[in-house]
């Protein structure tokens, strides 16, 4: 549930600075510690792994390749052309 809201229009609100995307991370981070019991001492990128997870940061850098892709394969609707 909490993953969702991180997630939600992150191509619109993509954070830039270190100091946004680490509170961000900050709250999944606590997060995963309380998903599962027995979770909680490993280390956060052990505890994405184990959950199946990844940090939001290379999330958002996903997303924003897969937009990019389908931007420019025309699979969105959308007139680059006024863009450039």
């Amino acid at each position: 549930m909490v993953r969702q809201h991180l997630e939600y229009c992150c191509p619109v609100w993509n954070p830039h600075f270190r100091k946004y995307i680490e509170l961000i991370e900050g709250v999944q981070r606590r997060a995963t510690e309380l998903v599962l019991k027995g979770v909680e001492h490993l280390h956060y990128n052990d505890r994405l792994e184990h959950l199946g997870l990844m940090c939001l940061h290379t999330g958002r850098i996903r997303s924003d390749l897969i937009d990019t892709y389908t931007i420019i394969n025309g699979i969105y609707n959308v007139k680059t052309d006024s863009f450039f």
